[in-house]
């Protein structure tokens, strides 16, 4: 009897040492004791393949921060996949990223068409887009969307600060559009439209490509025929390279200005033979010479690990788009959840790294509004025309 009792007291002891011990940790995708796995789409080939550079510069940054011991003891697992600018490759690498490689968030990931070709599955399967597109468009804030948290300032307030540039400082009133015709695009017209519609003023020629165009003769000629004195072009590099080789041809010399999307001027400079001289257009970065001590300690981090990687500024974009990412998972500490992540970075206020200020809030996570424009130099060097400007108001 005494046996029996003995055996019952130590079945009930075990019962309820199994009912009270605490539950493990759920485990949270793409988090481990030692990695945080982050995943990135670039096009590495195809039309918009000078974009490329911005997925390996952000593995530039990823693999300095890592020999310097990662954030909180655990260092980043990096997955750069090439998407082509595709947004049909976007959503199959989104699907092994989350069902195969299992990832925390993605960075950067070139391009308005492909990044909402996935937004909202990432969404669904609560993926921390940071950087998202690195684009301007306004997909990214509307509707407000907690896990996206966009740097780059909105197209439709940098296609206005230019124009207000080209009128108020350049006294030129006479303005023609060229834009690819997609979000990205379109929005520039819209930016561009409404400064001049505030001012009485109508454009003088909007003039549209579509990505797969290779023939902008046309095109070209619309824009020397309208007498525009000043052309605002919104497009990728392959397209900006062949118009402004299509007006020189016909003897169009307009006044040109661009989104900060074609801001690498030495790289411009080369693929035009020059003809990209003269270019104005908006900053969201720090110049590729600057003596600013992260670009300092950036560029001794190119030399060690990516040597033979062209310095530039798509280049080190890819570091812009990282830098808030790594800053929200410092903050976040080594509690790492989606949770934890946006109630972390939503603290960030006037945080810059070698891009903008970045404030994000519960509210608000559009968190770059400034730029800084520049004038291409002949011998492919840039000219600052003004300081750091907020354009959003």
């Amino acid at each position: 009897m005494l046996k029996k009792n003995l055996v019952l007291i130590g079945l009930l002891t075990v019962t309820v040492f199994l009912f009270a011990a605490p539950a493990p940790a759920q485990k949270v995708r793409g988090v481990t004791d030692t990695e945080i796995i982050i995943g990135q789409t670039g096009p590495q080939t195809g039309p918009a393949a000078a974009w490329g550079s911005v997925a390996r510069g952000s593995g530039l940054f990823f693999k300095g921060l890592n020999d310097e011991g990662g954030i909180h003891g655990r260092k980043i697992k990096y997955f750069l996949r090439d998407d082509s600018y595709q947004p049909a490759k976007t959503k199959a690498i989104a699907n092994e990223f989350v069902d195969q490689i299992g990832i925390f968030g993605v960075v950067g990931c070139v391009g308005s068409g492909p990044g909402m070709a996935v937004r909202d599955y990432y969404t669904e399967n609560k993926v921390l887009m940071v950087s998202f597109g690195c684009s301007g468009v306004t997909n990214w804030i509307q509707p407000f969307n907690k896990y996206i948290f966009p740097i780059y300032p909105l197209y439709i307030d940098e296609a206005y600060a230019l124009t207000r540039y080209f009128f108020e400082q350049m006294k030129i009133t006479k303005v023609a559009m060229f834009y690819q015709n997609d979000d990205y695009g379109k929005q520039g017209v819209e930016g561009v439209e409404r400064y001049e519609k505030e001012k009485n003023l109508k454009l003088a020629a909007s003039v549209s490509a579509e990505v797969t165009d290779r023939d902008l003769s046309s095109h070209a000629l619309k824009l020397k025929n309208s007498g525009a004195e000043a052309v605002v072009m919104w497009a990728m590099p392959t397209h900006g390279a062949l118009l402004v080789a299509e007006c020189a041809k016909i003897g169009y010399k307009p006044q040109w200005g661009t989104s900060s999307t074609l801001s690498d001027a030495t790289m411009m400079m080369q693929i035009t033979k020059g003809l990209w001289a003269g270019m104005i257009h908006s900053n969201f970065g720090e110049l590729p010479d600057s003596n600013h001590p992260l670009m300092v300690k950036y560029r001794a981090w190119h030399q060690k690990y990516e040597p033979n990687e062209r310095w530039g500024t798509f280049y080190y974009a890819g570091i812009t788009f990282a830098e808030p990412l790594v800053e929200g998972l410092r903050r976040a500490g080594r509690n790492l959840t989606p949770e934890t992540f946006i109630k972390a970075t939503e603290t960030l206020r006037d945080w810059q790294g070698i891009g903008p200020p970045i404030t994000f809030t519960p509210t608000d996570h559009q968190g770059g509004k400034h730029v800084f424009f520049g004038q291409v130099q002949p011998d492919g060097s840039m000219k600052k025309l003004t300081d750091w400007t907020r354009i959003t108001k």
